[in-house]
């Protein structure tokens, strides 16, 4: 009787000794599964901050370059209200100029306006 609890109890041992090296192995799995996790997280993290930053610097040059546009428009279109504002008086000015070039090129041909 002394021999067969002996033998029962050397089974429940290495069964016991069984379980504890597959939890001690299964550890060891689960840890190098969340330790490969891990770097990939942080390599993808890592690969985002750098998407973001990259893509903050082109929001940025992006907004410059539509501020500088944009006095570029808000430039043009006091200018062309300037243009359209003196439209008349410069075609009159403009008149003025031609017939004042007319009558000197006559003069200069020898015609006699007194």
């Amino acid at each position: 009787d002394l021999d067969k609890e002996m033998q029962e109890m050397d089974v429940e041992e290495k069964d016991a000794q069984n379980d504890y090296e597959k939890y001690v192995q299964d550890s060891a799995d689960k840890r190098a599964q969340d330790s490969k996790s891990i770097e990939e997280k942080e390599s993808a993290k890592a690969d985002s901050e750098a998407a973001l930053g990259k893509a903050e610097l082109d929001k940025k040059t992006k907004f410059q370059e539509s501020y500088a546009t944009a006095m570029i428009l808000k430039d043009l279109h006091l200018e062309c209200d300037w243009l359209v504002g003196n439209f008349e008086m410069r075609k009159e000015a403009r008149v003025g100029e031609i017939d004042s070039l007319k009558k000197a090129k006559a003069i200069l041909s020898g015609a006699d306006f007194a």
